[in-house]
């Protein structure tokens, strides 16, 4: 029969295996790429938003359209009129339609009934332009609008 023996030496605790480091950084890498939110539209204009003091907070963005109406950056090539940005290029305000209603189809089916249109207006602009991107929303029957604005602070 065989008999155990404690070795009377010590023994050395076994160094740690590196071989699945790049595995599991690759692995990390992939995960923030695939959870991080890029920004959907460059703002391409001047826009200083109005402040209020009574505002509520949109709570599902997939179900906003949003429509940017301002003056250009770039004021030498596209003047300084104010002008309406969808998406990531200028527009005018026949597109709103069509523009809401390719909004509208890229909703999911479950927030379909909360589907918003979130303008961004500068406070120097003048309510023709807006006025005029209203009646095109009616027309579309995009009715829940939603003006975008910053927290005033109310001094007491």
């Amino acid at each position: 029969m065989s008999r155990f023996s404690k070795d009377s030496g010590k023994k050395e605790t076994p160094a740690i295996s590196t071989a699945s480091l790049p595995d599991i950084i690759f692995m990390l890498l992939f995960f923030f790429m695939v959870v991080t939110v890029m920004r959907e539209t460059n703002p391409i204009l001047k826009i200083k938003i109005p402040q209020a003091t009574e505002l509520s907070k949109i709570e599902l963005k997939e179900s906003v359209a949003y429509i940017l109406i301002g003056t250009p950056t770039d004021v030498n090539i596209y003047g300084s009129a104010p002008r309406i940005q969808l998406n990531d290029s200028y527009a005018e305000v026949e597109n709103v339609q069509s523009f809401i209603k390719k909004s509208y189809a890229e909703v999911p089916d479950a927030y379909k009934g909360i589907f918003t249109v979130s303008l961004k207006v500068d406070e120097e602009v003048t309510m023709g332009i807006v006025t005029d991107v209203k009646q095109e929303l009616r027309k579309a029957d995009a009715l829940k609008i939603n003006y975008a604005a910053n927290r005033k602070v109310v001094e007491e």
